[in-house]
């Protein structure tokens, strides 16, 4: 049997669906998701394992128009991400109309698959769920017109509508080769980033638009919690999450700290199913002024 072996990336605007999508194919959470746009800050890699092939899927922030350092960086991010991988997958959510967005990502795609390394280009008609045959129709018209793709799938991430073919089409496009990652493995993500995104996750829900871009969330320490025992094992996790106004930290923390311990309830939930242990979850909240534009605060919180 022929076993094939190599990199997909997702791609596609702001909240296209790209890490629900990895999510559903590697059959767990290993990037974090939410209703609000560029959520996504680093590439998480998600290992799908089958017996005829090996599919390490790289989850990208949005490409977009960056305003700000923090969009430049994130954007080179993703061109770095790109000329590294064996297929790309364009997600195009079907229950947008394909906009500026898409036909600026798309020129800078078609640009790939003509390039020295013809990297093939999948669209993905995503979010494929929440709209009728005749409005799927349209989009997968307006998907077509939009470049040469090397397959175009209909695929809902939700209902798990298509995402067996999507992943057949992804290995098509692999070459022949050993797996790269041992089995049973899901992410090469560390643990710690996979907690602050746990914590950046829970803290976005239900939020105003403002803030998504100004939270930026790091791990502090995560150690055995003082008084647990092997029987009773407790990890205390400290965790910082970075805003950069006053009253951005007022919205996280809530009336009374209320929001705050909501945040962590969520969050404390995730980071104990991810780490299979009871945690004692310690969240602080802190201004950075403008971090987004700040060189040095960017490299200090990792970006």
């Amino acid at each position: 049997m022929t076993f094939r072996s190599g990199f997909a990336c997702f791609v596609g605007r702001p909240n296209a669906g790209k890490s629900t999508l990895t999510n559903a194919l590697v059959g767990q959470k290993v990037a974090i998701t939410s209703g609000r746009p560029q959520t996504t800050r680093h590439t998480v890699r998600g290992i799908v394992h089958r017996d005829d092939a090996q599919l390490v899927l790289v989850d990208t922030p949005g490409l977009h128009r960056p305003r700000t350092l923090l969009g430049e960086r994130l954007n080179m991010l993703v061109r770095d991400t790109l000329s590294e991988v064996d297929v790309v997958g364009f997600c195009l959510p079907s229950d947008q109309k394909v906009g500026p967005g898409d036909r600026y990502i798309a020129e800078q795609l078609t640009a790939l698959a003509s390039g020295p390394g013809h990297t093939p280009v999948v669209a993905i008609a995503t979010k494929a769920d929440l709209v009728g045959k005749q409005r799927l129709a349209e989009h997968l018209l307006a998907i077509s017109q939009l470049g040469e793709w090397a397959d175009i799938v209909p695929v809902s991430a939700e209902s798990g509508y298509q995402v067996g073919v999507l992943e057949d089409v992804l290995v098509s496009h692999l070459s022949e080769g050993p797996a790269l990652y041992p089995e049973g493995e899901l992410t090469d993500e560390p643990v710690a980033v996979m907690v602050a995104e746990l914590v950046r996750e829970a803290a976005l829900e239900g939020v105003r638009d403002e803030l998504p871009h100004s939270l930026a969330v790091v791990v502090d320490e995560m150690v055995p919690r003082e008084g647990s025992t092997d029987e009773r094992p407790m990890l205390e996790v400290r965790v910082n999450l970075f805003v950069e106004r006053d009253s951005q930290k007022a919205i996280i923390i809530g009336k009374g700290g209320s929001r705050l311990r909501e945040v962590g309830t969520q969050a404390r939930h995730g980071i104990e199913a991810l780490l299979g242990t009871r945690v004692f979850l310690d969240l602080h909240v802190k201004v950075a002024k403008d971090w987004q534009r700040d060189p040095k605060q960017l490299g200090k919180l990792g970006f």
